[in-house]
């Protein structure tokens, strides 16, 4: 259901109540879903809303990977030494420590716990990916469901949301907060699609409806860098949680960071996981040659790629790295989308993809030399081709281009998860989490750290879940 207008907040009484609830949940992707298993697990009466017609939203476009410190499920592959700490440490240090400090601790100290509950409360069964480090972190905490796709994430959510019995109203659009002067949430009006409207009445309201990656308009005036790029988000995110806290005064933070990536399978749309890069793949433009150190980031990638010629590059990696990627569902669907060339050297691999023969074979030469360096000789961009193993033929290539995938700013949040005024002081009754939030990735693309979008929804849904539970239950 897409939406009828724009969202309002009107101050003052609603003209009647239909429902009434201890706590509404707007919207039902990973932090939404989290937030009412918690609240529910609390002992409130929960109701979610949910705008689309089936539960799906961001997380369920996205690998569904959850990075957490110091988890039973880390234990269990050997890594006893990470800690909320070295996570925090590894966020600020991604960002140059210009994430907010609050939500920065916030985050890495509630992930782990977040993510233990929900394995023991929703039987959400995690495994760790081993065997590589996503860009920025200095430990495997990189959780995931066992199909590794958001889609089954949000698909295991959803089946323990059911078993809990918790109302999951779809095709409804919340419309209109309706406020009393103190900015205490009194109501929300559903809108259906046939046109009818519901107003439901509850002591907490969780906003779970994700950021504004689907607004042309809000991505011209916030990130105009990515006003001309692909959206790969879902075109629901309008930036509703962040027209409320405007008419509600609330702080707003960081409206410029987002999560790209710069490794989207062209024009397939496919995402091809960035662990190829980390694995000793590399990037070319269309004049056959390398222009970023690809270890730095996926997200930021994103800008790099779209500065291309065509907007676009090519991933280069050999049967090693593919035999790999295999693992990962989003590459097989692109291999049998014959996204895939393969070639038994570079000149045939020049010849498949149309890329200049001459100055491939250079740079794959030059990537080799670099790869049987000394220890720490860095290339141009700064990257070490040592850490990896050199590659051989035969190689493989994919066409690519950057992408939007969601914004990382919003609604600054307390301990709490209560949305805070522009003065510091928390809003009576309204929480949020997730991409409604402002997260944990700084003031721009570079400060992205892998899985940042999905940490802060199950983070910040568990615990505006349990507050937003606390504060209905008591009255």
């Amino acid at each position: 259901m897409k939406n009828a207008g724009n969202p309002k907040t009107v101050f003052g009484e609603p003209p009647r109540i239909d429902i009434e609830t201890g706590v509404l949940i707007i919207g039902a992707g990973a932090c939404g879903l989290t937030a009412a298993l918690h609240a529910a697990g609390t002992g409130a009466e929960v109701i979610v809303v949910e705008r689309d017609a089936s539960p799906s939203g961001s997380t369920s476009m996205s690998s569904g990977f959850v990075p957490a410190p110091a988890t039973r499920y880390q234990q269990a592959i050997g890594v006893s030494d990470d800690t909320p700490e070295r996570f925090e440490a590894d966020i600020q240090a991604k960002t140059k420590h210009r994430a907010l400090p609050h939500l920065a601790s916030l985050a890495s100290r509630n992930i782990g716990p977040a993510v233990e509950w929900l394995g023991k409360h929703a039987g959400i069964e995690w495994i760790v990916l081993e065997g590589f480090l996503y860009p920025g972190h200095s430990r495997h905490r990189m959780h995931a469901v066992k199909e590794k796709t958001g889609a089954a994430l949000i698909a295991g959510l959803l089946s323990a949301t059911q078993a809990r019995d918790i109302p999951l109203v779809t095709d409804a659009w919340c419309s209109t907060l309706y406020a009393g002067t103190d900015g205490r949430i009194l109501a929300a009006a559903i809108q259906r699609p046939d046109g009818a409207e519901e107003i439901i009445a509850a002591k907490s309201i969780v906003l779970a409806c994700n950021g504004y990656g689907g607004s042309r308009e809000a991505i011209a005036r916030h990130i105009p860098e990515m006003a001309g790029g692909l959206y790969y988000g879902h075109e629901g995110n309008t930036g509703d949680a962040i027209a409320w806290g405007e008419q509600l005064g609330a702080q707003l933070a960081h409206l410029g960071a987002y999560q790209g990536h710069g490794s989207l399978a062209h024009p397939h749309g496919i995402l091809i996981s960035w662990a190829l890069m980390m694995e000793g793949g590399l990037q070319v433009n269309l004049e056959g040659r390398r222009f970023s150190n690809e270890n730095e980031g996926y997200s930021e990638q994103a800008v790099h790629v779209l500065a291309q010629p065509q907007g676009v590059a090519w991933n280069i990696y050999d049967e090693r790295i593919h035999q790999f990627a295999l693992g990962f569902p989003d590459y097989c669907e692109a291999v049998a989308a014959k996204a895939i060339h393969s070639a038994p050297d570079a000149a045939s691999l020049a010849a498949a993809t149309g890329l200049p023969e001459t100055q491939l074979v250079e740079t794959l030469a030059q990537a080799a030399r670099l790869a049987a360096g000394g220890a720490g000789i860095t290339d141009e961009f700064g990257r070490d081709f040592t850490v990896k193993p050199a590659l051989t033929p035969p190689y493989h290539a994919v066409k690519v281009t950057g992408a939007l995938f969601h914004t990382q700013g919003g609604l600054v949040i307390g301990g709490d998860a209560r949305v805070l005024r522009a003065d510091g002081t928390a809003l009576p009754n309204l929480f949020a989490g997730g991409g409604a939030a402002c997260g944990v990735s700084g003031p721009d693309v570079s400060g992205y750290l892998s899985g940042n979008g999905l940490l802060t929804a199950i983070a910040f849904g568990w615990i505006a879940g349990r507050e937003a539970a606390r504060q209905a239950l008591q009255g």
